[in-house]
Protein backbone atom coordinates (compact mmCIF):
# COMPACT_ATOMS: atom_id res chain seq x y z
CA UNK A 1 0.00 0.00 0.00
CA UNK A 2 1.07 3.29 -0.61
CA UNK A 3 1.80 4.85 2.75
CA UNK A 4 4.57 6.94 2.04
CA UNK A 5 4.01 10.95 3.12
CA UNK A 6 6.92 12.77 4.77
CA UNK A 7 6.61 15.40 7.19
CA UNK A 8 9.36 17.84 6.17
CA UNK A 9 10.38 18.01 3.72
CA UNK A 10 12.21 21.18 4.04
CA UNK A 11 15.95 21.31 3.07
CA UNK A 12 17.20 22.88 0.45
CA UNK A 13 20.73 25.35 -0.67
CA UNK A 14 20.46 28.53 -2.22
CA UNK A 15 17.67 27.47 -4.90
CA UNK A 16 15.80 25.80 -1.63
CA UNK A 17 16.43 22.42 -3.34
CA UNK A 18 19.77 20.78 -2.24
CA UNK A 19 20.81 17.20 -3.99
CA UNK A 20 23.38 15.17 -4.49
CA UNK A 21 24.23 12.86 -7.33
CA UNK A 22 24.42 9.78 -6.16
CA UNK A 23 22.68 7.01 -8.11
CA UNK A 24 23.62 4.05 -6.28
CA UNK A 25 21.98 5.25 -3.45
CA UNK A 26 19.11 5.81 -4.85
CA UNK A 27 18.35 2.24 -5.56
CA UNK A 28 19.09 1.54 -2.21
CA UNK A 29 16.04 4.09 -1.31
CA UNK A 30 14.30 2.50 -3.98
CA UNK A 31 14.58 -1.08 -2.09
CA UNK A 32 13.01 0.67 0.70
CA UNK A 33 9.83 1.22 -0.76
CA UNK A 34 10.35 -1.78 -2.11
CA UNK A 35 10.41 -3.58 1.40
CA UNK A 36 8.00 -0.98 2.91
CA UNK A 37 5.21 -2.63 0.68
CA UNK A 38 6.44 -5.73 0.87
CA UNK A 39 6.22 -5.96 5.16
CA UNK A 40 2.98 -4.57 5.62
CA UNK A 41 0.96 -6.58 3.27
CA UNK A 42 2.64 -9.88 4.98
CA UNK A 43 0.31 -8.75 7.81
CA UNK A 44 -2.21 -10.34 5.38
CA UNK A 45 -0.49 -13.60 5.47
CA UNK A 46 0.48 -13.52 9.07
CA UNK A 47 -3.19 -12.93 10.14
CA UNK A 48 -4.84 -16.12 9.10
CA UNK A 49 -1.66 -17.91 10.72
CA UNK A 50 -1.96 -16.34 14.09
CA UNK A 51 -5.82 -16.73 13.68
CA UNK A 52 -5.47 -20.95 13.60
CA UNK A 53 -2.65 -20.71 16.07
CA UNK A 54 -4.22 -19.01 18.74
CA UNK A 55 -8.02 -20.20 18.51
CA UNK A 56 -8.76 -16.03 17.64
CA UNK A 57 -11.86 -14.32 16.28
CA UNK A 58 -12.11 -12.13 13.89
CA UNK A 59 -11.54 -9.26 16.20
CA UNK A 60 -8.94 -10.60 17.96
CA UNK A 61 -7.04 -11.96 14.61
CA UNK A 62 -7.34 -8.04 13.15
CA UNK A 63 -5.79 -6.86 16.30
CA UNK A 64 -2.67 -7.19 14.21
CA UNK A 65 -3.37 -4.57 12.24
CA UNK A 66 -3.91 -2.28 15.09
CA UNK A 67 -0.72 -3.27 16.34
CA UNK A 68 0.93 -2.41 13.11
CA UNK A 69 -0.86 0.97 12.45
CA UNK A 70 -0.83 2.40 15.67
CA UNK A 71 2.34 3.04 15.37
CA UNK A 72 1.46 6.00 12.69
CA UNK A 73 -0.34 7.52 15.09
CA UNK A 74 2.61 7.30 17.38
CA UNK A 75 5.56 7.62 15.79
CA UNK A 76 5.14 9.87 13.28
CA UNK A 77 5.39 12.84 15.16
CA UNK A 78 8.62 11.57 17.34
CA UNK A 79 9.90 10.99 13.98
CA UNK A 80 9.43 13.95 12.46
CA UNK A 81 11.42 15.17 15.67
CA UNK A 82 13.85 12.97 15.66
CA UNK A 83 14.83 13.73 12.13
CA UNK A 84 14.74 17.76 12.70
CA UNK A 85 17.23 16.58 15.51
CA UNK A 86 20.01 14.18 13.24
CA UNK A 87 18.79 14.43 9.62
CA UNK A 88 17.43 12.78 7.09
CA UNK A 89 20.12 9.66 6.69
CA UNK A 90 20.27 9.17 10.04
CA UNK A 91 17.19 9.32 10.74
CA UNK A 92 16.66 6.64 7.72
CA UNK A 93 19.43 4.52 9.38
CA UNK A 94 17.77 4.85 13.17
CA UNK A 95 14.50 3.97 11.51
CA UNK A 96 15.67 0.74 9.57
CA UNK A 97 17.46 -0.48 12.62
CA UNK A 98 14.48 -0.47 14.77
CA UNK A 99 12.55 -2.01 11.80
CA UNK A 100 15.75 -4.84 12.27
CA UNK A 101 14.44 -4.88 15.75
CA UNK A 102 11.15 -5.37 15.35
CA UNK A 103 12.08 -8.44 12.64
CA UNK A 104 14.39 -10.17 15.11
CA UNK A 105 11.42 -9.82 18.27
CA UNK A 106 10.06 -12.60 16.32
CA UNK A 107 12.27 -15.05 17.39
CA UNK A 108 11.27 -14.93 21.24
CA UNK A 109 7.92 -14.30 20.63
CA UNK A 110 7.83 -17.79 18.36
CA UNK A 111 9.58 -18.96 21.49
CA UNK A 112 6.99 -18.33 24.13
CA UNK A 113 4.29 -18.98 21.65
CA UNK A 114 2.47 -15.83 23.16
CA UNK A 115 0.45 -13.65 20.55
CA UNK A 116 0.93 -10.78 22.87
CA UNK A 117 4.82 -11.07 21.70
CA UNK A 118 3.99 -11.47 18.37
CA UNK A 119 1.97 -8.11 18.47
CA UNK A 120 5.15 -6.38 20.29
CA UNK A 121 7.65 -6.94 17.63
CA UNK A 122 5.24 -5.63 14.83
CA UNK A 123 4.53 -2.51 16.91
CA UNK A 124 8.50 -2.18 17.18
CA UNK A 125 8.54 -2.82 13.00
CA UNK A 126 6.04 -0.48 12.19
CA UNK A 127 7.27 1.92 14.26
CA UNK A 128 10.69 2.07 12.61
CA UNK A 129 8.70 1.67 9.05
CA UNK A 130 7.08 5.07 10.57
CA UNK A 131 10.36 6.54 11.14
CA UNK A 132 12.05 6.05 7.39
CA UNK A 133 8.82 7.08 5.94
CA UNK A 134 8.56 10.29 7.44
CA UNK A 135 12.27 10.47 5.33
CA UNK A 136 11.59 8.52 2.54
CA UNK A 137 9.59 10.84 0.36
CA UNK A 138 12.57 13.96 0.64
CA UNK A 139 15.41 11.72 0.51
CA UNK A 140 14.30 10.76 -2.70
CA UNK A 141 13.69 14.14 -3.46
CA UNK A 142 17.14 15.36 -2.62
CA UNK A 143 18.84 12.10 -4.55
CA UNK A 144 18.68 14.09 -8.04
CA UNK A 145 17.68 17.18 -9.27
CA UNK A 146 13.94 18.81 -8.41
CA UNK A 147 13.04 19.20 -12.15
CA UNK A 148 13.18 14.93 -11.81
CA UNK A 149 11.74 14.88 -8.25
CA UNK A 150 8.26 13.78 -9.55
CA UNK A 151 9.49 10.75 -11.55
CA UNK A 152 11.82 9.52 -8.78
CA UNK A 153 8.50 9.52 -6.41
CA UNK A 154 6.56 7.35 -8.77
CA UNK A 155 9.44 5.41 -9.52
CA UNK A 156 10.01 4.81 -6.25
CA UNK A 157 5.88 4.12 -5.43
CA UNK A 158 5.45 1.20 -7.86
CA UNK A 159 8.72 -0.19 -6.09
CA UNK A 160 6.24 -0.09 -3.06
CA UNK A 161 3.49 -1.47 -4.79
CA UNK A 162 5.79 -4.63 -6.50
CA UNK A 163 6.53 -5.20 -2.81
CA UNK A 164 3.05 -5.57 -2.06
CA UNK A 165 2.53 -7.95 -4.95
CA UNK A 166 5.67 -10.34 -4.47
CA UNK A 167 5.69 -10.47 -1.33
CA UNK A 168 2.41 -11.97 0.22
CA UNK A 169 2.72 -15.00 -2.71
CA UNK A 170 6.51 -15.93 -1.14
CA UNK A 171 4.82 -15.46 2.49
CA UNK A 172 1.95 -17.69 1.56
CA UNK A 173 4.10 -20.41 0.27
CA UNK A 174 6.57 -19.85 3.43
CA UNK A 175 3.93 -19.66 6.32
CA UNK A 176 0.89 -21.08 5.51
CA UNK A 177 -0.19 -25.02 5.19
CA UNK A 178 2.70 -26.57 6.93
CA UNK A 179 0.86 -28.61 9.00
CA UNK A 180 -2.48 -28.07 7.61
CA UNK A 181 -3.47 -31.56 8.54
CA UNK A 182 -3.32 -30.44 12.71
CA UNK A 183 -5.53 -27.72 14.17
CA UNK A 184 -4.66 -25.80 17.46
CA UNK A 185 -8.11 -26.07 18.53
CA UNK A 186 -7.81 -29.84 18.72
CA UNK A 187 -4.70 -29.46 20.89
CA UNK A 188 -4.08 -28.55 24.53
CA UNK A 189 -1.20 -28.05 27.09
CA UNK A 190 2.37 -28.92 26.12
CA UNK A 191 1.15 -30.29 22.79
CA UNK A 192 -0.16 -26.97 21.65
CA UNK A 193 2.30 -24.95 23.23
CA UNK A 194 4.70 -27.36 20.91
CA UNK A 195 2.57 -26.87 17.60
CA UNK A 196 2.44 -22.92 18.02
CA UNK A 197 6.50 -22.51 18.33
CA UNK A 198 7.26 -25.28 15.31
CA UNK A 199 4.47 -23.53 13.02
CA UNK A 200 6.08 -20.22 13.79
CA UNK A 201 9.63 -21.04 13.18
CA UNK A 202 8.28 -20.57 9.30
CA UNK A 203 7.46 -16.79 10.33
CA UNK A 204 10.69 -16.38 12.29
CA UNK A 205 12.98 -17.67 9.47
CA UNK A 206 10.83 -15.13 7.08
CA UNK A 207 11.61 -12.18 9.38
CA UNK A 208 15.34 -13.23 9.74
CA UNK A 209 15.86 -13.13 6.43
CA UNK A 210 14.25 -9.22 6.65
CA UNK A 211 16.78 -8.01 9.22
CA UNK A 212 19.59 -9.31 6.75
CA UNK A 213 17.96 -6.62 4.40
CA UNK A 214 17.51 -4.05 6.74
CA UNK A 215 20.57 -4.40 7.78
CA UNK A 216 22.68 -4.37 4.80
CA UNK A 217 20.40 -1.24 3.90
CA UNK A 218 20.99 0.09 7.10
CA UNK A 219 24.66 -0.06 7.06
CA UNK A 220 24.95 1.53 3.34
CA UNK A 221 22.63 4.73 4.47
CA UNK A 222 25.18 5.28 7.38
CA UNK A 223 27.74 4.99 5.59
CA UNK A 224 27.00 7.67 3.00
CA UNK A 225 25.16 10.16 6.33
CA UNK A 226 27.24 13.12 5.42
CA UNK A 227 26.01 12.95 1.53
CA UNK A 228 23.56 15.56 1.49
CA UNK A 229 24.97 19.40 1.72
CA UNK A 230 22.58 22.21 2.39
CA UNK A 231 20.18 20.04 4.34
CA UNK A 232 17.79 22.48 7.02
CA UNK A 233 14.57 22.30 8.62
CA UNK A 234 12.13 24.38 9.73
CA UNK A 235 11.81 25.06 13.21
CA UNK A 236 7.95 25.26 13.80
CA UNK A 237 6.25 23.10 16.08
CA UNK A 238 5.18 20.43 14.38
CA UNK A 239 1.83 20.17 16.55
CA UNK A 240 0.73 22.79 14.88
CA UNK A 241 -0.06 21.26 11.99
CA UNK A 242 -2.91 20.18 13.08
CA UNK A 243 -4.96 23.18 13.22
CA UNK A 244 -5.42 22.70 9.10
CA UNK A 245 -8.23 20.42 10.23
CA UNK A 246 -10.02 23.12 10.16
CA UNK A 247 -9.94 23.55 6.62
CA UNK A 248 -13.20 21.86 5.21
CA UNK A 249 -11.27 20.56 2.35
CA UNK A 250 -8.34 19.41 4.66
CA UNK A 251 -10.02 18.36 7.28
CA UNK A 252 -12.27 16.20 4.67
CA UNK A 253 -9.17 14.95 3.15
CA UNK A 254 -7.99 14.29 5.94
CA UNK A 255 -10.74 11.97 7.49
CA UNK A 256 -10.74 10.04 4.21
CA UNK A 257 -6.84 8.86 4.23
CA UNK A 258 -8.34 7.31 7.72
CA UNK A 259 -11.26 5.43 5.47
CA UNK A 260 -9.29 4.69 3.09
CA UNK A 261 -6.40 2.93 4.54
CA UNK A 262 -9.36 1.44 7.18
CA UNK A 263 -10.80 0.05 3.96
CA UNK A 264 -7.97 -1.30 2.30
CA UNK A 265 -6.19 -3.37 5.23
CA UNK A 266 -9.51 -4.67 5.95
CA UNK A 267 -10.51 -5.75 2.70
CA UNK A 268 -7.02 -6.84 2.46
CA UNK A 269 -6.44 -8.81 5.61
CA UNK A 270 -9.56 -11.09 5.23
CA UNK A 271 -8.61 -12.40 1.84
CA UNK A 272 -7.40 -15.73 3.10
CA UNK A 273 -10.46 -16.08 5.16
CA UNK A 274 -12.76 -14.71 2.94
CA UNK A 275 -11.64 -17.07 -0.23
CA UNK A 276 -11.29 -20.27 2.56
CA UNK A 277 -15.37 -20.13 2.89
CA UNK A 278 -17.73 -22.42 1.27
CA UNK A 279 -19.56 -20.36 -0.86
CA UNK A 280 -17.15 -18.66 -2.47
CA UNK A 281 -14.01 -20.54 -3.33
CA UNK A 282 -13.82 -23.29 -0.23
CA UNK A 283 -9.42 -22.88 -0.95
CA UNK A 284 -7.11 -24.30 1.53
CA UNK A 285 -5.14 -21.35 3.61
CA UNK A 286 -1.94 -21.75 1.75
CA UNK A 287 -4.17 -21.44 -1.58
CA UNK A 288 -5.95 -18.93 -0.67
CA UNK A 289 -2.68 -16.97 0.71
CA UNK A 290 -1.43 -17.59 -3.03
CA UNK A 291 -4.35 -15.43 -4.18
CA UNK A 292 -3.32 -12.10 -1.69
CA UNK A 293 -1.17 -10.96 -4.81
CA UNK A 294 -4.17 -10.22 -7.13
CA UNK A 295 -5.42 -7.74 -4.79
CA UNK A 296 -1.99 -5.61 -4.78
CA UNK A 297 -0.88 -6.51 -8.24
CA UNK A 298 -4.71 -4.71 -9.19
CA UNK A 299 -3.19 -1.88 -7.31
CA UNK A 300 0.09 -1.76 -9.16
CA UNK A 301 -1.74 -1.79 -12.18
CA UNK A 302 -4.17 -0.04 -11.14
CA UNK A 303 -1.37 2.73 -10.18
CA UNK A 304 -0.08 2.48 -13.93
CA UNK A 305 -3.23 3.11 -15.86
CA UNK A 306 -4.25 5.94 -13.15
CA UNK A 307 -1.14 7.88 -13.95
CA UNK A 308 -2.00 8.19 -17.47
CA UNK A 309 -5.83 9.15 -16.99
CA UNK A 310 -5.53 11.07 -14.15
CA UNK A 311 -3.39 13.90 -16.77
CA UNK A 312 -6.93 14.24 -19.00
CA UNK A 313 -9.55 13.66 -16.32
CA UNK A 314 -10.56 15.66 -12.73
CA UNK A 315 -8.42 13.97 -10.00
CA UNK A 316 -11.99 14.74 -7.92
CA UNK A 317 -14.16 12.37 -10.39
CA UNK A 318 -11.57 9.62 -10.61
CA UNK A 319 -11.37 9.33 -7.15
CA UNK A 320 -15.06 9.21 -7.22
CA UNK A 321 -15.57 6.86 -10.00
CA UNK A 322 -12.41 4.42 -8.18
CA UNK A 323 -14.81 4.69 -4.79
CA UNK A 324 -18.02 3.95 -6.35
CA UNK A 325 -16.60 1.03 -8.21
CA UNK A 326 -15.14 -0.92 -4.99
CA UNK A 327 -18.68 0.16 -3.51
CA UNK A 328 -20.29 -1.89 -6.38
CA UNK A 329 -17.20 -4.77 -6.00
CA UNK A 330 -18.21 -4.88 -2.93
CA UNK A 331 -21.58 -5.67 -3.54
CA UNK A 332 -21.41 -8.10 -6.22
CA UNK A 333 -18.53 -10.32 -3.92
CA UNK A 334 -20.98 -10.38 -0.92
CA UNK A 335 -24.48 -11.06 -3.30
CA UNK A 336 -22.87 -13.69 -5.59
CA UNK A 337 -20.64 -17.02 -5.02
CA UNK A 338 -17.72 -19.04 -6.65
CA UNK A 339 -15.62 -17.34 -8.85
CA UNK A 340 -17.34 -14.28 -9.36
CA UNK A 341 -17.65 -13.51 -5.57
CA UNK A 342 -13.88 -14.31 -5.52
CA UNK A 343 -12.34 -12.57 -8.57
CA UNK A 344 -14.67 -9.11 -7.26
CA UNK A 345 -13.52 -8.81 -3.95
CA UNK A 346 -10.00 -9.01 -5.27
CA UNK A 347 -10.33 -6.49 -7.51
CA UNK A 348 -11.32 -4.12 -5.27
CA UNK A 349 -7.42 -3.55 -5.14
CA UNK A 350 -7.94 -2.06 -8.39
CA UNK A 351 -9.90 0.37 -7.39
CA UNK A 352 -8.44 1.06 -4.34
CA UNK A 353 -5.25 2.03 -6.78
CA UNK A 354 -5.08 5.92 -7.22
CA UNK A 355 -6.81 6.47 -3.67
CA UNK A 356 -3.96 7.82 -1.50
CA UNK A 357 -2.14 9.67 -3.53
CA UNK A 358 -5.39 11.48 -5.05
CA UNK A 359 -6.92 11.76 -1.60
CA UNK A 360 -3.84 12.95 -0.34
CA UNK A 361 -3.41 15.86 -3.56
CA UNK A 362 -6.52 16.74 -3.18
CA UNK A 363 -7.04 17.16 0.38
CA UNK A 364 -3.33 19.49 0.22
CA UNK A 365 -4.42 21.36 -2.66
CA UNK A 366 -3.82 24.75 -1.88
CA UNK A 367 -1.89 24.66 1.06
CA UNK A 368 1.00 26.60 -0.16
CA UNK A 369 4.12 26.54 2.21
CA UNK A 370 1.80 24.53 4.68
CA UNK A 371 1.83 21.66 2.37
CA UNK A 372 4.41 19.68 4.45
CA UNK A 373 2.61 20.29 7.85
CA UNK A 374 -0.53 18.75 5.73
CA UNK A 375 1.95 16.13 4.81
CA UNK A 376 2.36 15.32 8.43
CA UNK A 377 -1.01 14.82 9.48
CA UNK A 378 -2.00 13.01 6.66
CA UNK A 379 1.31 10.98 7.76
CA UNK A 380 -0.78 10.15 10.99
CA UNK A 381 -4.22 9.52 9.41
CA UNK A 382 -3.03 6.69 7.96
CA UNK A 383 -3.76 4.93 11.57
CA UNK A 384 -7.34 4.50 10.21
CA UNK A 385 -5.28 0.78 9.22
CA UNK A 386 -5.89 0.40 13.13
CA UNK A 387 -8.70 1.50 13.47
CA UNK A 388 -11.41 0.03 10.81
CA UNK A 389 -10.31 -3.49 10.41
CA UNK A 390 -10.45 -4.80 14.14
CA UNK A 391 -14.55 -2.73 13.75
CA UNK A 392 -15.21 -4.69 10.59
CA UNK A 393 -13.97 -8.58 12.36
CA UNK A 394 -16.31 -7.28 15.33
CA UNK A 395 -18.81 -7.15 12.88
CA UNK A 396 -18.37 -10.20 11.69
CA UNK A 397 -17.65 -12.13 14.72
CA UNK A 398 -20.89 -10.54 15.90
CA UNK A 399 -23.00 -11.54 12.73
CA UNK A 400 -21.20 -14.51 11.96
CA UNK A 401 -20.93 -13.23 8.19
CA UNK A 402 -17.76 -11.68 6.43
CA UNK A 403 -20.20 -10.69 3.82
CA UNK A 404 -22.04 -8.42 6.25
CA UNK A 405 -18.75 -6.99 7.95
CA UNK A 406 -17.87 -5.97 4.63
CA UNK A 407 -20.83 -3.55 5.62
CA UNK A 408 -18.03 -0.94 6.95
CA UNK A 409 -15.91 -0.89 4.24
CA UNK A 410 -18.25 0.32 1.88
CA UNK A 411 -19.53 3.35 3.94
CA UNK A 412 -15.73 4.23 4.01
CA UNK A 413 -15.70 4.20 0.26
CA UNK A 414 -19.10 5.68 -0.15
CA UNK A 415 -17.48 9.19 2.04
CA UNK A 416 -14.89 8.77 -0.01
CA UNK A 417 -16.72 9.07 -3.02
CA UNK A 418 -18.80 11.67 -1.57
CA UNK A 419 -15.03 13.64 -0.91
CA UNK A 420 -13.84 13.22 -4.73
CA UNK A 421 -16.99 14.47 -5.90
CA UNK A 422 -17.22 17.82 -3.57
CA UNK A 423 -13.41 18.60 -4.32
CA UNK A 424 -13.61 17.76 -8.58
CA UNK A 425 -12.87 21.68 -8.89
CA UNK A 426 -9.61 22.90 -8.21
CA UNK A 427 -9.07 25.27 -5.38
CA UNK A 428 -9.51 28.96 -6.77
CA UNK A 429 -6.11 30.36 -6.96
Amino acid sequence: MDTTSSTDPDFGGEDGAAHVNAPGLQWFVFALFFIFGGITSLNDVIIPKLKELFTLNYMQALSVQSAFFFAYFAVSIPGAWLVKKVGYMRGAAIGLVAMMAGCLLFIPASASATFVVFLFALLVLASGITVVQVVANPLISLLGPARTAHSRLTFAQAFNSLGTTIFPYVGAVVMLGSLAHVSAADLSGPALDAYRVAETKAVVHSYLGLAAALLVIAAVVWFNRNRLKGEHHGEGSILSSFDLLRRARFGFGALCIFLYVGAEVAIGSLIVNYLEQAPVLGLGEQAAGKMIPFYWGGALAGRLIGSAVLRMVSPGKVLAFNACGALLLLFISTHTSGALAACSYLAIGLMNSIMFPTIFSLACEGLGKRAADGSGVICVMIVGGAVVPPLTGHIADLSGSLAMAMALPALCYAVIAGFGWYARRPVAA
